[in-house]
């Protein structure tokens, strides 16, 4: 089974190794430039230096194997892409991974809002290319790029050669599709400006300015021709569809088992609708890839909460009797090393309210939480750039061995300890509430910096912890931040917040982000009063994915159905716009 990923840069180990088996297929393939091959890591990493975006996709088999690769350059002045290089590994007995690659390169470019599509190809014209060999080398890809609709610009001097060798036609490809029809012709202005883009950045070393200047103003048809079909008979042909080759941007994994947790009290605002209100929403769009969670053993929850916390819920929840639930009633501040010995009465031990009950159900819904972030940990590990776990019951305010505030397991704390293998991790949490669980866990380690935006602890839930000066203890000191918000803050106030946390992650340079988001900052939640909008949460999307780090977005509160439709369809847009436009 091939994958198509798009390898953002060298960052992780993972990622290091598929640019380097990049790197000897392209010297296998091209090996009178093999020097070029070099270059290809310095272009990914650091694209300010050549003032154009190098983006790389490559097809990846078992164990990510490298089985072909394109490179794909993006001039923003003029907002149009170059397919600088598309290669199949010729041991591949498989056979459609070129074109699978090439439509992922249609699909990428047009969903990343680039004008059309540039490319070259060797001519396959026989007074030009003298070789039997390579002359039916280059017939056999123009006939491949003709059924995208993909010709020859006709007309200019493009081809016009700087030594002995032939110089590659110029195609244009309109990025075509059954919605929008065959694409807007290409004017002469516009044609002028990507070629002397294209001459200037990718030439500049071969070429004088003269012939620059020559070839620009060779382009006078207008709009521009393109050479007829040479090899395809009808236009039935023509493969103007994206075929979805390209892995999606977002993962999104969705426990199936939340739904058996269903307190139906009155007044219980966490219910099975969340989810699927998010997730009805969400896959409308074409930016997420949904996949099943994995089981993952209880070692990661005993990693970050008491096993005897643990050992308490499993018990207590499992003998429940169906429909009968135990809210605590009693609990044991003076004497907290004795707890009780009635387990109904045990829960105020473990326990941080009134209002979140054990019951029958709860310790298996929460258990498959726990997967659903897990798996999306894993996930960003292998190479994703951005997961959302869609889970309920949410986590952030279960401690090392308490829970509370409808949470049992701490799904982003298990998730960010997880990925703290690899090294360090910053957890941010946007949720209303205090994540006063995550802090607890992490408040004596300095490998994971938790910073929480959220209502001032004076007026909002759990009320006796988030406060400013709440920074950690020993090792982790200076590591946990509090940004405590007034009533009713606002969008501004608690943008400008999300940058200053953004900076404070900065410098911490951590591997990855974890993300505790709750839709309990908007308008008309019960339960939150910042009264945020979906601009908000559109450009706080857009602003967690500049940190350019790997994300994973773990779903916390917010118990307005309208606005967990439009909060989560906003903010998820404004990720995929950044993931695609990076």
């Amino acid at each position: 089974m091939i994958r198509i990923r798009r390898v953002y840069n060298t960052t992780f180990l993972r990622d290091r190794d598929i640019v380097a088996q990049v790197m000897e297929l392209f010297r296998v393939t091209f090996p009178d430039v093999r020097d070029y091959a070099e270059s290809i890591p310095k272009h990914l990493d650091n694209p300010v230096r050549y003032q154009y975006k190098t983006v790389l996709l490559a097809a990846l088999g078992p164990k990510n194997t490298v089985s072909g690769f394109a490179l794909i350059i993006h001039f923003p002045l003029v907002n149009y892409s170059l397919l600088d290089f598309i290669v199949v590994d010729p041991e591949i007995k498989a056979r459609g991974i070129g074109s699978a690659l090439y439509e992922a390169v249609r699909e990428y470019t047009a969903a990343s809002g680039s004008k059309g599509l540039f490319l070259e190809s060797l001519p396959d014209d026989s007074r030009l290319v003298k070789d039997p060999r390579l002359l039916k080398e280059n017939q056999k890809r123009l006939k491949f790029y003709e059924h995208y609709g993909v010709f020859p610009i006709t007309g200019t001097a493009y081809e016009t050669p700087i030594d002995e060798h032939p110089v590659p036609y110029l195609l244009y490809d309109p990025l075509p599709s059954p919605a929008k029809g065959a694409g807007k012709p290409l004017s002469a202005a516009e044609l002028r400006k990507v070629v002397r883009t294209i001459l200037t950045k990718k030439y500049g070393n071969l070429v004088s300015e003269e012939y620059i200047e020559m070839v620009v103003k060779s382009v006078k048809q207008d709009p521009v021709q393109l050479r007829p079909a040479r090899y395809m008979k009808t236009d039935s042909q023509l493969k103007l569809s994206f075929t979805g080759k390209l892995e999606k941007p977002i993962l999104l994994i969705c426990s199936n088992h939340h739904g058996i947790h269903h307190v139906k009290e009155r007044g219980y605002v966490e219910r099975p609708a969340r989810v699927d209100a998010i997730r009805e929403t969400l896959l409308k769009e074409n930016w997420f890839a949904e996949t099943g969670a994995r089981h993952f053993p209880e070692s990661w929850l005993a990693s970050v909460h008491n096993p005897g916390f643990i050992r308490y819920l499993r018990t207590v929840c499992m003998n429940m009797q169906p429909k009968r639930s135990i809210y605590p009633y009693v609990f044991p501040i003076r004497n907290q090393d004795k707890p009780p010995k009635d387990l109904s009465v045990c829960a105020g031990y473990y326990c941080i309210d009134t209002f979140t009950p054990l019951n029958r159900n709860a310790y298996g819904a929460a258990r498959a939480a726990v997967d659903v972030a897990l798996t999306c940990a894993e996930e960003l590990r292998g190479g994703r750039r951005a997961a959302y776990a869609l889970l309920r019951p949410p986590g952030h305010h279960a401690e090392t061995k308490v829970f509370g505030g409808f949470c049992y397991f701490n799904n982003a704390a298990i998730a960010a300890n997880y990925l703290s293998k690899d090294g360090p991790v910053a957890v941010l949490d946007i949720d209303f509430h205090h994540g006063n669980g995550t802090q607890d866990i992490f408040y004596r380690r300095r490998d994971v910096l938790t910073l929480s935006i959220h209502g001032k602890p004076e007026t909002a839930y759990p009320y006796f912890s988030g406060y400013a000066d709440e920074k950690g203890e020993g090792e982790g000191a200076g590591f946990n931040i509090n940004y405590p918000l007034k009533e009713e803050a606002g969008a501004e106030v608690w943008l400008n917040t999300i940058k200053t946390a953004l900076g404070r992650i900065a410098r911490f340079k951590p591997l990855y982000l974890v993300v505790s988001l709750g839709f309990d900052t908007m308008r008309g939640d019960p339960t939150g009063s910042f009264g945020l909008g979906v601009e908000a949460m559109q450009e706080a999307g857009a602003l967690l994915t500049r940190a350019a780090l790997p994300l994973l977005i773990v779903q916390e509160g917010g118990y307005s159905l309208r606005n967990l439709r439009t909060g989560s369809h906003a903010f998820f847009r404004g990720i995929a716009k950044e993931l695609l436009r990076k």
